[in-house]
């Protein structure tokens, strides 16, 4: 960091008055920087407390001078995912780990420790078996249809023995089923795993809490139960049933039907949250939750992003697969495409629909996916396009727009609302030649 841009973050700092989750303060007094005497003592005893992680982090200083007060700053790059978690060594892992979260540092959980483990030692939770299971909890007719299918794009095990073969794509393992095996072709797998479901259902409103003209809370709830083929099939029929059809009559006299929400879009993302949900003894009593509001459609599931893709990297890059045996029967069961390509369809979709893009988060062992409905951004685009302006007559950053206009996800809203407008010459960039600097802010 130049010297110029540790004044720029500290003037920032002190005109918002907190922390963020990439910048700690330490000696802080009243949200401004406090004096210290001897700068080359503090950057001592902070390299000395560095050395006491693992793995041991580097540090990058910079001082500057403000006014009468001296600042240090410490630059902390992200460790190798590998090196995951980076703890205390006086602590120990399970102790030591923390995670930023907002302006303070939490606890890491002990499955957010786990993640890592998993995915550095290639641990596959779907692989493990079940307790009470047999082989006989497997539906006969799943296996023989499944065979069949799998000996037709597979060669290479046309004559392997059944057994053998249900072996090798994980549906078995030392004569008993596995996790992905009664997931995929069970009788009925929640006798095993009760909460391993869907939970669906519409509210009334644009939060949970809202209640309806009847005073009723929710429209519809239900629980979707079974294989992952039926409970996928069952989603989708309620979202079907739960969302609007708009009647359009084209200039030929055609009639056309046109849903709030493109189905493939929406089979792509609850195919997704069934294949890529974790599905580890730390997870399995929570199901994927998905909930229809007014003004948007929500899927949450267990398990956050995997390895090392990002939430900026979805649809550009291909994803490490927490759960690659049940990917690969999938693909086989009911034709998905495992190959990189249901993120880039989602959005696909969304755009010939003439609707925003899919919101994505990441919080915390849980990712959730949001649509929102084309009417209500339509209506609200002009009004909304004139408060930011008028709103940026004073230059602000990314976290304050989101915020002041009520978005969760900071990038979604720079991306859909400001580029548009930087793009109409309406707003400027402060940091033109480094558009994704830390220190941006925007100004009409």
């Amino acid at each position: 960091m130049l010297e110029e841009e540790l004044v720029q973050l500290v003037n920032k700092i002190i005109s918002e008055k907190c922390e963020k989750p990439n910048i700690e303060l330490k000696k802080a007094l009243g949200g401004t920087p406090s004096k210290l005497y001897d700068a080359q003592d503090l950057q001592r005893k902070v390299m000395e407390q560095s050395l006491q992680m693992e793995p041991v982090v580097r540090l990058l200083f910079t001082v500057a001078q403000i006014e009468d007060k001296i600042v240090v700053s410490a630059e902390i790059s992200e460790c190798d995912i590998y090196d995951k978690p980076c703890f205390y060594k006086g602590a120990g892992r399970l102790r030591g780990s923390f995670i930023r979260v907002g302006d303070s540092d939490q606890p890491m959980t002990e499955y957010e420790i786990y993640s890592y483990e998993a995915f550095k030692r290639r641990l596959h939770d779907e692989l493990r078996t079940v307790d009470r299971a047999t082989m006989t909890h497997l539906k006969k007719d799943n296996i023989i249809e499944y065979l069949i299918k799998l000996r037709r794009q597979k060669m290479n095990l046309v004559n392997l023995e059944d057994n053998r073969i249900l072996e090798t794509q994980g549906i078995s393992q030392d004569g008993l089923p596995t996790l992905a095996g009664l997931m995929l072709l069970g009788e009925y797998p929640q006798e095993f795993f009760p909460q391993l479901s869907v939970t669906a259902m519409v509210v009334q409103g644009k939060a949970i809490g809202d209640l309806g003209e009847d005073g009723e809370r929710f429209v519809d709830n239900k629980r979707f139960e079974g294989t992952l083929n039926q409970m996928l099939d069952a989603t989708i029929a309620f979202v079907r049933r739960n969302m609007k059809i708009k009647t359009i009559i084209t200039e030929e006299g055609v009639r056309a039907d046109k849903a709030e929400y493109p189905i493939k879009a929406v089979r792509e993302i609850i195919l997704n949250a069934l294949i890529h949900r974790d599905y580890s003894v730390h997870t399995e009593n929570a199901p994927i939750r998905l909930v229809m509001y007014e003004d948007r459609l929500e899927l949450e599931n267990p398990g956050g992003l995997y390895g090392r893709i990002t939430i900026d990297d979805l649809g550009k890059a291909a994803a490490d697969t927490r759960n690659p045996y049940i990917a690969g029967a999938l693909e086989i069961m009911i034709e998905t495409e495992n190959r990189f390509s249901g993120i880039p369809t989602v959005m696909a979709e969304l755009k010939k629909a003439g609707m925003p893009s899919p919101v994505f988060m990441d919080r915390r062992g849980t990712f959730k996916v949001i649509f929102f409905k084309k009417k209500i951004v339509q209506n609200k685009d002009v009004e909304l396009d004139d408060e930011i302006l008028g709103y940026c007559k004073t230059p602000r950053s990314r976290e304050e727009l989101a915020e002041k206009f009520g978005f969760e996800a900071p990038s979604y809203f720079i991306r859909t609302k400001i580029s548009p407008l930087i793009d109409a010459g309406k707003i400027k960039m402060t940091v033109p030649d480094k558009p994704k600097s830390k220190f941006q802010k925007y100004y009409s």
